[in-house]
C-alpha cells in the first residue's frame, strides 16, 4: 500500500479555495470592512465572515477595530506573512523553488510624468507625514508625494520627527501640517488614507485616483488599545514602512516593464 505522502502546506489549502483567493486578492489592494468585502465578492456575509476567520486562523489576515466606528473592524492582508508562506510552500515542493522575499529594484525614471501619491489622515501630524517621508525616501524622487489632514494639527508631532531622524535618517524639521482642501484641484494617481475617520470625509480629488485604505491606529492617541509614547511611533513607522515596500511595485515599473 502506497503512502499518501506529505500533506500540502497550509498556505496551499487556504489560498486554493476560490472565495478565499478572491478575499486575499481584494485585501492585497486595501484594508476593507466585512460589508465592503461582501459587496466586492458578491457573496453572503456569513460565508465571507467564515472564510475570513479561516484566513485569520492561518495568520494571513488580521483584523483591527475601526477608530471611526468601534462596531466595525478593518481586515488587513499581511503581505510579508504571505511572502514567507509562499516561500515555504515552494521549498516544500523543491528546495530550488525557495526564495527570500526582497523589495523589487527601482527602475530608472523614464516616465513622462511621475506618479503622484497623497497620504491622508486626520491631523497630518504623525501617520501621514511619516508615510510621506518614507515613500519619498524609498523612491529617491521618482514619485511625487504629499500628505494632508482633514483637521490638521498646529505642528508635526515631536515623536514623528524623532522616529524619522533616529531610525531612518530623515529630517522633516520645519514641515507643517496642511489641510486636505488646499490640495483640491491637484491630480493624484493614488490617495491613501491611513485613518479610519478621514476615510469617511476625504474629498473627491477627481481624475479617478486609486483609493487605498491602510487602517493604522494613531500613535499619539490617548485612548487607543496600545501603549502610547515613542514606542507606539516605532511600531507605527515600521508598519507604514512595510506597507510602502509592498506599494513600490505599483508605483515604479521594474526594469523589464520600462518601455524604451
Amino acid at each position: 500500500m502506497r503512502s499518501s505522502g506529505p500533506a500540502a502546506p497550509a498556505f496551499v489549502h487556504l489560498a486554493a479555495h476560490p472565495l478565499r483567493w478572491r478575499l486575499l486578492t481584494e485585501l492585497a489592494a486595501s484594508d476593507y470592512r466585512v460589508r465592503e468585502l461582501v459587496e466586492r465578492v458578491g457573496q453572503p456575509q456569513n460565508l465571507v465572515s467564515y472564510h475570513l476567520r479561516l484566513l485569520r486562523g492561518g495568520g494571513l489576515v488580521t483584523a483591527r477595530r475601526s477608530s471611526y466606528d468601534a462596531r466595525d473592524s478593518y481586515y488587513h492582508l499581511d503581505l510579508e506573512q504571505c511572502a514567507h508562506a509562499l516561500t515555504n510552500a515552494g521549498t516544500a515542493l523543491h528546495p530550488a523553488l525557495g526564495f527570500a522575499p526582497a523589495p523589487p529594484p527601482l527602475a530608472s525614471p523614464r516616465r513622462a510624468r511621475r506618479p503622484a501619491v497623497l497620504f491622508a489622515c486626520t491631523g497630518n501630524s504623525a501617520r501621514s507625514p511619516i508615510a510621506e517621508a518614507l515613500l519619498r525616501h524609498r523612491t529617491d524622487g521618482q514619485v511625487e508625494v504629499t500628505s494632508a489632514g482633514s483637521h490638521p494639527k498646529p505642528g508635526i508631532h515631536t515623536d514623528a520627527v524623532r522616529i524619522l531622524r533616529e531610525r531612518y535618517d530623515i529630517d522633516i524639521t520645519g514641515q507643517r501640517p496642511r489641510h486636505l482642501d488646499t490640495l483640491l484641484g491637484r491630480r493624484f494617481d493614488y490617495v491613501i488614507s491611513l485613518c479610519d475617520k478621514v476615510r469617511e470625509v476625504c474629498p473627491d480629488f477627481g481624475d479617478h485616483p486609486r483609493l487605498i485604505h491602510w487602517s493604522i491606529p494613531d500613535p499619539a492617541a490617548t485612548n487607543g488599545p496600545d501603549p502610547v509614547g515613542y514606542p507606539a511611533f516605532v511600531r507605527t513607522a515600521a508598519e507604514i514602512d512595510k506597507r510602502i515596500r509592498y506599494l513600490l511595485p505599483l508605483l515604479i515599473p521594474t526594469p523589464q516593464e520600462v518601455q524604451p
